[in-house]
């Protein structure tokens, strides 16, 4: 169970370039989001991904996007962005419109993309995880060779649910990763106040499976090599895995939230490890892209995610009738 260290990446520009452009989506997409609900544009409660956007594109590039699986929290935007959701779509479903991914039945906390392998984010803590070993005994029955990535927040280890599925998966022998993001605050509880360990992944040894750290989860190329190496893992059979990575949200727990059990000088040090502007200094120390490519990166994030906001705002809203679809399976 040792700390990971960041290592020389061998992926190809184009794929540099491109988890970069998808974080630069969650940050503008959130961004932009938390601006609406300020003007009254989307009802319900929103939960940011701001901060965290190594963490859910490191992971999450390293799975084969429109093939494997994953579940996701209430903090899902990230997630939905990395394993790249359409924009529009997903706008329009927390707006509640009809042209919504869940034709505005679900709204944010319950974003789901069943046909790009995200089969959903849950407002419920840990709902995720049955889910999950669900999906992954379905992938090992059917021998489809797909994974379940399973994506929680510190919180939600301490929910029974952590231990039932953990031990499931584990005696079973399930396709599944379980991966704690740990923003070190369950709302405004910090995790070390109630666990009386130093990390959730160390709790993988109970269920006799490995357990790894991604000390820096703001470093998208640390989180990206540890989970090539537990993708391939997982894929060849070996049963599931607990990974945790560190990360932290630089905004409230929800829009509700205005996060006053954590001082300024708290927020604004864990701002100067950005994880965008420091992939970005990567690139370009490095000679991988130019300013100029990043720039034009950085130009297309901000215009699709405007373009994003005047799709669902032109959106119309879901009929009376559609409430009674969609309520059972055939």
């Amino acid at each position: 169970m040792a700390k990971t260290k960041s290592k020389k990446s061998e992926l190809t520009k184009e794929k540099m370039l491109h988890m970069h452009r998808l974080m630069l989506d969650i940050r503008n997409f959130d961004s932009r989001v938390n601006r609406l609900v300020k003007k009254g544009k989307i009802p319900g409660m929103t939960h940011f991904s701001i901060g965290e956007e190594a963490a859910n594109v490191g992971a999450i590039g390293a799975i084969k996007a429109g093939f494997d699986l994953i579940t996701s929290n209430h903090r899902g935007h990230g997630q939905s962005i990395a394993l790249e959701i359409d924009l529009n779509g997903m706008m329009a479903e927390i707006m509640g419109k009809a042209t919504g991914t869940c034709k505005g039945k679900g709204g944010s906390m319950h974003i789901a993309d069943l046909d790009g392998g995200n089969l959903g984010a849950n407002g419920i803590v840990g709902g995720g995880m049955g889910m999950a070993i669900g999906a992954a005994l379905t992938q090992k029955m059917k021998k489809t060779g797909k994974i379940v990535l399973c994506c929680f927040g510190d919180g939600a280890c301490n929910e029974g649910t952590f231990h039932e599925t953990l031990n499931m998966a584990s005696i079973w022998k399930l396709p599944v990763i379980f991966y704690s993001i740990n923003n070190m605050y369950g709302i405004s509880t910090p995790i070390k106040d109630v666990i009386n360990i130093d990390y959730n992944y160390q709790r993988a040894c109970a269920y006799g499976i490995p357990g790894h750290f991604i000390e820096d989860g703001n470093d998208l190329l640390a989180v990206y090599n540890k989970f090539e190496e537990i993708v391939q893992y997982v894929r060849d059979g070996n049963g599931p895995v607990l990974v945790e990575a560190v990360t932290y949200r630089w905004l409230g727990h929800s829009t509700s939230d205005p996060g006053k059990y954590r001082t300024k000088e708290e927020v604004d040090e864990w701002k100067k490890r950005d994880p965008i502007d420091r992939f970005k200094k990567h690139l370009l120390e490095n000679k991988i892209a130019t300013a100029q490519e990043i720039e034009a990166l950085e130009q297309a994030s901000l215009a699709a995610v405007e373009e994003s906001e005047k799709f669902a705002l032109s959106s119309p809203e879901p009929t009376l009738e559609s409430a009674f679809e969609d309520i059972f399976a055939d």
